[in-house]
Order: structure tokens, then sequence, then C-alpha cells
């Protein structure tokens, strides 16, 4: 190990800590942004009176002490709301400072946002080879890595925004980088997923099983226990015996492949309502002006794009990352390859219930 798992845990549960309050004031500090200011998907005219858009053409630049250059709520958009917090919160400003720093948009014209992207593949290679070590600490730097890959992944989409002069987080869908983007997201997440499977079928997990004695066992445990040719009795006790057997390869292929498909279904529901929302809100010009800066300014709409910052794919990485780096893959898995799944549902329902209701009001003028 990298260093003592107590101390290790201390640091971990402080540091979720910290980003959890930061990211809950950050949603905050961004609901009162798009209450209070305007924004710029929605010119509003400087002498529109109606009560209820009268603070909305304030200037949120002409208040804040963050320059929008590294502010992540300065330029609300659709993806904006539904991007998952460390990406948007973290690694975008971060991302903006390196360029800054660097000048990437500006001068290093030579490295393209395609050339980022492949680049994060490699590390994401790496970085799987990595995770197939026994070693605790060789799996914690192969975390690190893919970290750096998901790093790299909003830096190739930042450099392209600001090559094209774009502000706030866009999907560009079609676009030659829209999908060489997506197909290097899909490569590393694969290379990830690849390199679990292989640590996990190395190194199988273990269930463990007590009684007085083998003959006191209920009988569907005596018979996966006969039928493992690993059998040893772990330890005796006040209770009893304790005997462990390893889980089957079987088995870990089912609960990873529950988790895969997961990551496959967020995925394609994300990217639908992202390039639905856009549809509706941004792109659709012909749609009252008002009427689609009303419905992107309400609280249910805030709230249902929010649920997708806990949902999307890049979330369900977030954590997988976490559980390896703390050595507890598998405990992870088993908790959310079905669980995982009602969240999933939850956050359709409530999209495809907001999307017949924005359609509505933005299109057909109800409501």
């Amino acid at each position: 190990m990298m260093w003592p798992s107590s101390q290790a845990s201390k640091i971990l549960s402080a540091l979720l800590f910290l980003v959890l309050v930061y990211c809950i004031c950050m949603d905050t500090f961004l609901f009162l942004r798009i209450q209070n200011y305007k924004i710029d998907l929605f010119d509003v005219p400087e002498n529109w009176t109606e009560s209820s858009t009268r603070s909305a053409v304030r200037n949120y630049e002409d208040v804040i002490w963050v320059p929008c250059s590294i502010n992540p709520i300065c330029h609300p958009t659709v993806k904006g709301l539904m991007v998952d917090h460390i990406n948007h919160y973290i690694y975008a400003p971060l991302c903006s400072m390196l360029d800054i720093g660097l000048k990437i948009s500006e001068k290093l014209l030579f490295l393209t946002p395609n050339m980022i992207s492949f680049s994060h593949v490699i590390i994401a290679c790496i970085g799987a080879k990595l995770l197939t070590c026994q070693n605790l600490a060789a799996r914690r730097l192969a975390i690190v890595l893919f970290q750096i890959r998901m790093f790299l992944d909003d830096l190739d989409g930042h450099v392209a925004r600001e090559r094209k002069h774009i502000k706030g987080e866009r999907s560009e869908v079609g676009t030659l980088g829209y999908w060489v983007d997506g197909l290097c997201d899909m490569l590393g997440v694969i290379a990830m997923i690849v390199g679990i499977l292989l640590y996990l079928k190395n190194n199988p997990p273990r269930r463990g099983y007590k009684g007085t004695s083998v003959n006191t066992l209920p009988y569907h445990q005596l018979k996966e226990i006969n039928s493992s040719e690993d059998i040893e009795k772990d330890h005796t006790t006040e209770i009893g015996i304790s005997y462990k057997t390893k889980v089957t390869f079987h088995r870990i292929i089912q609960v990873l492949g529950l988790f895969s498909g997961q990551m496959v279904l967020s995925s394609l529901a994300w990217n639908r309502y992202i390039d639905i929302y856009q549809e509706l809100l941004e792109n659709s010009t012909e749609y009252d002006i008002m009427r689609r800066e009303t419905a992107f300014r309400s609280g249910i709409f805030f709230t249902a794009t929010g649920l997708w910052r806990v949902v999307n794919p890049h979330s369900y990485l977030h954590l997988l990352s976490m559980a390896v780096f703390c050595d507890k893959t598998w405990v992870f898995l088993k908790i959310v390859h079905y669980s995982g799944y009602l969240c999933l549902v939850i956050a359709v329902g409530s999209s495809e219930y907001l999307v017949e209701n924005i359609r509505s009001f933005v299109v057909n003028g109800a409501g």
C-alpha cells in the first residue's frame, strides 16, 4: 500500500466530505445565478419590464470576483446543467487554468482536440494494465491515471470550444469531433472495465458462511460450498466455524456485466436528453424566447437535469474509481449492479415527463 489503510481511509473521508460540501455549494450558486442574472442563451431586451424577468437583465460578470474564464457557472447551458459535479466544478476550471497558462487554444495549434482524445486512450490502456496487478499501490496508481484520462477528456472539449469561441458546455451532435470524443471515451471505459475484470478473475473475492459445523449449515449453502474446489476453514470462534469460498468467474462476469449495462444505458439516455433539451431550449430560435427562458430557469428543470449529474456515466466512473482506490471494488459493484437501474428508471421517467411538458409549453404554447 502507499500508506496505512486507516490513514488512507481518514484522508479519503475528509476529502470526500470537502468535495461534497463544495459541490452542494456550487449547485446552490449555480441555481441562484440562473434565477437572478442574464443568461447568454436568451437575449432578453434591456427594456423588458415584466417582473418575472426584470432582474434577469443584470450581467453576472458585473458582480463576480472569479473571472468567467475559469468560473464554471458563468455561462450556464443545458449540457452544463447535466455534466457531473467533478468534471464541471473541478476539472473544467483546471482545464481553463491549464489552457490560460500554456495557451493551448491560442498558440499550440498543432495540438488538436482529437490528438488530446487519442492521448487519453493510451493513458487508459496503461491504467488498465496496472488495474490487473495484485498490488494495491499499483491499482491506486491506475486510478490516478484514469482520473488524468477524464481530465484530458474535459480538456479536448474545452480546447475545441475555445477555438470556436463557444461559451459554456455544448454538444455539437454529428460533428467529427463529437464522434471521435465519444469513441475515445468509450475505449477508455472499456479498458477500465477489462482491467477490473482481469483483476477479479485472478483475485476472486470470497464469501463466507458461519455455523457450529458443516453439518449445521443450510442445505443451499452446503451445496454451494461443496461444489467449490476452494473450501477452507478460516477461523474458529465462540459462534462456530467460518467457511469461505471464492466467487465464481461466472458471477463476476454477471455483476460486472450488469454494471456495464448501466453505463451503456446511462450514456445513451444522458446524450439523448442533452440533445432534446438543446433542440428545444437552445437551438430552435423559432420558438418563443421568453417561453424557452422560463422553462430553462424553472426549478423543475434544474432538479430534473440535476438527477443526471448523479447518474450520468462519468459519475459512475468516479464512484468506481473511488471504490477501486479504497480496495472496495467488489463491494461497490454488488451494491449498484441492481440498484443503479432503479436510479436510471427514476431519471429517465422524470426526464420524459419534463420533455413533454417543455414541448407543450415552448412549442405549442400550452401551460
